[in-house]
This record gives structure tokens, sequence and C-alpha cells, in this order.
């Protein structure tokens, strides 16, 4: 059960580039655009440029702050794409929707020079799930494209990651991980204004670990950043509902309340409209 309650106050504004997002009451919503063949949940289902820009407009409709554009799988054993197959991935989309829809762009991927053509396209914020230590040119990228940065937790890689995740003590371990990469990322010349950071759930952690970062979230505000949470449709909410097969959409939306209540700014989910209605009775209440 979640005990704890936040004390410390959370950040209410987050910087991506030329805008300012605010933060309201309930999370901003993350929707997921996957233009991969493989990823876990609906890898193949957006593959066409078409089917992706469909699947955007959707989401804008449905009620989405940020979209998040990806181009190469991250979940457990993918296998790594070239930076070439990854913008020839995601380019064709971003240059489609550029003029069609409103809500700022996100683009999810650990390469630089993917980052780099992005924003080039009019992608605002940067989603790194190495938390820009993967590409060594991510940093400079970051810097100079004055794009959002968000920095993940992970331990390993997608192709080792879920081995054997260990932990002596998991959330604080990953509360200073990101603590120091906030001031790797703050002393490299990036505005503190414009780093958001996520603790990782599902990248290098158990089906427990993950649940103790669930209960223990709120903890991670006294660093003083916007708290990002990627949960949707993981594996560990089939275990928890005794079903791996189970569909998890209404499992996703019971972890997503327990975030909410402690003041996690983000939630990137697949099921925007769920979502959306739920956070808008809830803040009707």
């Amino acid at each position: 059960m979640i005990t704890y309650s936040m004390t410390v106050p959370r950040t209410n504004t987050w910087t991506i580039k030329n805008q300012v997002l605010t933060f309201r009451k309930t999370p901003l919503i993350m929707g997921i655009l996957n233009v991969t063949p493989d990823s876990f949940s609906d890898g193949g289902n957006f593959y066409t440029v078409q089917a992706a820009v469909d699947c955007a407009k959707r989401l804008e409709d449905a009620g989405a702050d940020i979209l998040d554009i990806g181009g190469e799988s991250t979940r457990p054993y993918s296998q790594p794409v070239s930076p070439t197959d990854e913008v020839q991935r995601v380019a064709p989309v971003l240059e489609r929707l550029q003029g069609v829809v409103n809500i700022p762009i996100s683009i999810d991927t650990t390469k630089a020079s993917v980052a780099q053509v992005a924003v080039e396209l009019g992608a605002r914020i940067i989603n790194d799930v190495s938390g820009l230590e993967a590409d060594e040119r991510m940093i400079d990228v970051a810097r100079s494209t004055q794009a959002g940065i968000c920095a993940m937790h992970r331990q390993g890689t997608p192709q080792n990651m879920q081995d054997n995740p260990s932990y002596e003590n998991c959330t604080l371990e990953i509360l200073d991980y990101l603590r120091q990469r906030d001031s790797l990322l703050r002393k490299a010349g990036i505005d503190p204004e414009r780093i958001c950071l996520d603790p990782g759930i599902g990248f290098g952690k158990s089906h427990q670990h993950n649940l103790e970062l669930i209960r223990s979230v709120g903890l991670f505000h006294q660093l003083g950043r916007p708290i990002l949470v990627g949960h949707s449709r993981k594996g560990f909410i089939g275990k928890v509902l005794g079903d791996k097969d189970l569909g998890r959409d209404y499992g996703t939306l019971g972890v997503s309340f327990a975030l909410q209540l402690q003041g996690v700014q983000i939630l990137r989910v697949h099921d925007v409209a769920g979502h959306v209605q739920a956070f808008r009775l809830l803040e009707s209440c």
C-alpha cells in the first residue's frame, strides 16, 4: 500500500526549448507513439508513416499533453538499431506532423544524431533512457538545441538489464544516481529548468523493485526537478494481477493514481483517453 505522504514541495514548471510547461494537480499525460516493429506493447502497429501520423492525431484529440515518439524498442532483450535506421523511422513522421499536432513532441532516443535531427524537425524534448550516458555527444546536443531533457535511470542495457537486477537499496541508489546526473548536466551547461528526471520503472528492476519505487516515488521531489514515470502496461502489473497475458490498462491506471497521490508531474502511457477521463473526474471531485 502507498503510505508515503509528500512533504517536499514539487517543481511546478518545466522549460522545453522556447516553451514552459506548467503542472497541474493531476499529471500531464505523455502519449506513447512507437514507430518500431518490435516494441513490447504496440510494436508494428504504427510502423508506416501514415499510421503513425493518424495515431499522433488521435492521441492529441484524446487529450495528450505531450507526444513521445520512439524509433527503437527498449524492451528487455531488444536488439539495437543503427542511428541511420532510427532516423529513417522517425524523421518522416516528424516532418508530416509539423503543423498537424499542436502539443509538444518528445523524441525517445539514446543517440545524439537522432536527437539532433528530431529537434530540427520540431521536437522540443529529448527523452533519453540512458540518462544521456549511451552517446557521449548527447550532452552537447542537449545543450546546443535548448530542448527539454528527460534523464532516466537504468541498470544495464536492454540486452541484459533484466538478467539479474540487484540493489542494496533500490530507491536510495536510484535517487543518488539521478542527483549525480542532474549535477553533471548542470555543470555541462544545461539549464536546470530544462531537466526532468525518471526513476526508470522496468529498466533493470525486478517486479519488487518496481513496486518499491512506486511506493516511494514522492521522495524524488527532493531533487527539485519534474518527475516523469513510464509504467504503462509493464510486466510487473501482470505479475501483481496474476496473469501475464491480461490486458494491463486498468492496472496501469491504478498505478497512475498511486503516482498522482505522490505528486508525479508527468505520466508516459499508452491509454491516453482513459487517463485523461479519469483525471478529469478526479479534478472535478
